[in-house]
């Protein structure tokens, strides 16, 4: 019985044939999205927009002020404002330093089952920024002490 031998020009003319695919490329439609691009001591900016006092951050919605001006002052009807948005989540950013709101403040959030983290003006920052880009349903409470 005679044997096949493969030949060697057909296994390397095989081996060489490349495969074309055409690939067509399209940038994501994404809306515009509310992006911390800065922030300081005193100031946050927002999609390069300057804010110096307190504001309420979400996604898609306009940035609005938040009328506090020290941690000292909040109240509940702060945290309400927040609740009419329903994010699943508020990052309070506290000020230069951490400090929890009492559970009084946050209970209007707690009662429609929306969750508070609290951390320093920077980290929430930052977190929110992660978050949003995550496409979360988030908030951002950010306090600016001016007084």
């Amino acid at each position: 019985m005679a044997r096949l031998r493969p030949n060697p020009q057909a296994t390397a003319t095989r081996l060489t044939r490349t495969r074309t695919t055409a690939l067509k490329l399209h940038p994501d439609q994404l809306p515009p999205l509310n992006t911390v691009t800065a922030y300081g001591d005193g100031y946050v900016d927002i999609n390069l927009q300057r804010h110096q006092s307190s504001i309420i951050v979400l996604p898609e919605q306009p940035v609005r002020a938040w009328p506090v001006a020290a941690f000292e002052l909040l109240e509940a009807s702060h945290f309400e404002m927040l609740a009419e948005e329903t994010p699943e989540l508020v990052i309070f950013g506290s000020g230069n330093k951490l400090r929890f709101p009492h559970p009084r403040l946050t209970a209007a959030l707690a009662a429609r089952r929306i969750g508070v983290e609290t951390m320093d003006f920077q980290a929430a920052c930052r977190t929110y920024n992660v978050l949003m880009a995550e496409g979360r349903k988030i908030a951002a409470a950010l306090l600016i002490e001016t007084r």
